[in-house]
């Protein structure tokens, strides 16, 4: 078996306080790569290195580390639940093999879960699940399991059993070995031993193994064969069905456990191995020579081919910039130079590393299907490809979602105005859900991310990391600006000064653009159907970059216009006078004058929630929600706690935390994410206009 077969590139994904973290020190621990165990309510959680994470007992920048077990080597990468930080887990996921989907034994599919689970979806991730808390009161292994079938869509197929549940969990029955295994806790769950399972479960065992063969059998002929005249089934074979199944992601294999007791651990390991895909099993990657759209090629896991591979994570350090990079073909050393083919620069890489959560150590050659960090990328972004310069291809890059909160910031001395420019460009190099731009109207910085959480994350990290101390403003809400019908409007620059004059004439149309989902789309397209050269064709880029321009402040409230498809539809140029700027500026003037005749409407951001409250809470949180412009979208009854999903425009959820503390007796909790942008309604427009 090669290299290649023996390597794992794994991430662990979940809802916010599923144990993701402590899943990963455990697998830290048992691999042998720590000697202690870390644990995040001690604050001493290896993957969980930043001073913000262990204050607040949560993720907030995925980790990565190297791990080996049973002589192969698993790429770890620890990722948050938080909806905040959400690029961390796309971008993760975007360079990953495969998951581990964890979920809560007494909640089950949660809304996060709901999100990752998607995120994995979009990238084609075979993906293990990982009951974990089995030990917790109310954990309800079969519930776990049915939600993920109804609220995921997918297809879990039992690999395991749990022996007990909430104090009584003690150990898990093995389906595929039928036996059960139980941990030693005197030795952290590093010994364990193998019984025959207990005579009140064989019954059960027998059935749910009947069931595991019947849903995997169809992955493999041989077994399919042996299932069907009933003859005897190896383990060898069951293994070999479960895998196929997996890797063509018909099959979600799911394992049970507490991490926090150590149980369940080493054989969650165990099917990593067996089960997740290696990088020679995945599909080969398509790039596009050039960066062209029409000039696809396909790429090989292969270390002599061509050097292509991505950048997905971006941090500062007091040695500049540490870039990481997921090698889809080719290999490199340090001291290689190569080419930023979204960029067309060529870039210097100085030094490679492995790195184990903040941890780095030298490496002198990285091979395709590697996860490693580098230095000396300084033009490089985040979805950024680098390649051979030989050979430029580019991958498809890394899409993020818009952010959907703001604030203004400002300087506290003269020497912090002098460091805050290029302290937000370094935030802005690490994390492409955080923006800044200055209001030109009032002068002031303006920052936008993700959530208030996430906001509060960015203000911490300016003051200790990057030592530039600021006053925030109040947080605000990123509303958009959209038109509800056609139009269309002439616009015509012309300036006569000494000599070459300016002369720019369009006629545009613009309309509401619809993306494919029947959403408002989050851009701007453009195309030209003026004939007979009335507009050169040299001036269209132009038109289209004065359309930009005018759309990112609209004629209600100042707020960037989403979802307008912008035509060119006629015009006139001068011999001599035309030029790009003056077809830039007429373009600017024709789609502003437009904008006041298309029913300008403003967008708000709505929000995803779900809020877990106590049944004896539940009339006076649901109230409260609907006083929020909220919409209950479901509700459910889970042990003595209701689960409401809602849709609730952003602005209301502005200072919830609190509340539904106050309203719950500090038993509820809520979480939240970006839905969709929906029209503001008119009363409460007037009152943002004016």
């Amino acid at each position: 078996m090669g290299q290649l077969e023996k390597l794992r590139n794994i991430g662990i994904m979940a809802h916010i306080d599923a144990g993701k973290t402590t899943v990963s020190e455990r697998f830290l621990f048992y691999t042998g790569k720590t000697y202690k165990m870390g644990e995040v309510h001690d604050g001493t959680a290896v993957m969980d290195f930043m001073e913000e994470e262990q204050e607040r007992g949560i993720t907030i920048t995925s980790a990565a580390t190297k791990c080996p077990w049973k002589d192969y080597e698993i790429n770890l990468i620890d990722t948050p639940g938080h909806i905040d930080f959400t690029a961390e887990v796309e971008r993760s996921l975007r360079v990953l093999d495969g998951a581990v989907a964890v979920f809560d034994g007494s909640e089950g599919v949660q809304a996060q879960s709901e999100t990752v689970w998607r995120q994995g979806r979009k990238y084609n991730l075979a993906c293990l699940c990982f009951v974990n808390k089995m030990d917790k009161t109310g954990a309800d292994f079969d519930m776990c399991v049915s939600s993920i079938r109804n609220k995921l869509l997918a297809n879990p197929v039992p690999l395991q059993l749990p022996i007990g549940a909430d104090d009584s969990f003690s150990g898990i029955i093995d389906l595929v070995t039928m036996k059960a295994v139980f941990f030693d806790p005197e030795k952290l769950g590093a010994d364990f031993r193998e019984e025959a399972i207990p005579e009140a479960m064989q019954e059960l065992a027998r059935t749910r193994r009947a069931e595991m063969l019947e849903a995997v059998a169809e992955y493999d002929d041989a077994m399919m064969e042996c299932f069907l005249e009933d003859k005897p089934i190896s383990q060898d074979m069951i293994v070999r069905a479960i895998r196929k199944g997996t890797l063509a992601n018909k099959v979600h294999p799911v394992l049970v456990g507490s991490a926090l007791r150590n149980i369940g651990i080493q054989r969650l390991l165990d099917s990593v191995l067996a089960y997740l895909p290696s990088p020679l099993d995945r599909d080969n990657v398509v790039g596009h020579k050039n960066n062209k759209e029409d000039q696809p090629v396909e790429l090989h896991c292969d270390s002599g081919k061509p050097l292509v591979a991505l950048a997905f994570k971006i941090t500062n350090d007091s040695h500049g910039d540490l870039s990481f990079l997921r090698l889809y073909q080719g290999q490199l050393k340090p001291g290689t130079r190569v080419l930023n083919v979204n960029r067309n620069k060529k870039e210097n890489i100085t030094r490679i590393y492995e790195m184990h959560a903040n941890a780095r150590k030298s490496k002198d050659l990285a091979q395709a299907g590697d996860i490693v960090a580098v230095v000396g990328l300084r033009q490089t972004l985040t979805g950024d490809t680098v390649s051979d310069s030989k050979y430029p291809v580019a991958l498809p890059s890394i899409t993020f979602p818009e952010t959907v909160i703001s604030m203004s910031i400002e300087p506290r001395s003269a020497a912090d105005k002098a460091k805050l420019a290029d302290a937000l460009s370094v935030l802005r190099r690490e994390d492409p859900t955080f923006a800044y731009r200055i209001d030109s109207e009032t002068g002031q910085t303006v920052i936008s991310g993700m959530g208030e959480l996430h906001l509060e994350v960015l203000e911490h990290k300016l003051v200790k990391d990057l030592k530039v101390n600021v006053r925030v403003g109040k947080p605000r809400v990123a509303y958009r600006e959209a038109i509800t019908m056609s139009a269309t409007a002439e616009g015509k620059f012309e300036r006569q000064t000494g000599g070459h004059g300016q002369y720019g004439h369009v006629v545009v149309k613009i309309e509401p653009l619809m993306a494919e989902d029947g959403k408002l789309a989050s851009g701007m397209a453009f195309e030209s159907s003026v004939v007979s050269g009335t507009v050169p064709k040299e001036y269209w880029s132009s038109v289209e970059q004065g359309a930009k321009e005018a759309l990112t402040c609209g004629v209600l409230a100042g707020y960037p216009v989403v979802g307008v498809k912008v035509s060119l539809m006629d015009g006139s140029h001068h011999a001599v006078d035309s030029s790009d700027i003056a077809f830039e500026q007429a373009a600017a003037m024709a789609v502003d004058r437009a904008m006041k005749e298309a029913g300008p409407v403003l967008l708000e951001p709505v929000m995803r929630v779900q809020v877990i409250t106590p049944e004896s809470s539940f009339g006076v949180v649901q109230a409260n929600l609907l006083g929020r412009r909220g919409m209950i979208t479901d509700c459910s009854l889970h042990a003595e706690m209701r689960v409401i999903d809602a849709l609730v425009p952003l602005v209301e959820m502005f200072g919830y935390s609190s509340q539904i503390r106050s309203q719950t007796a500090g038993r509820g909790s809520f979480t939240m994410e970006p839905y969709t942008y929906e029209k503001v309604p008119d009363q409460i427009a007037k009152q943002i206009i004016m």
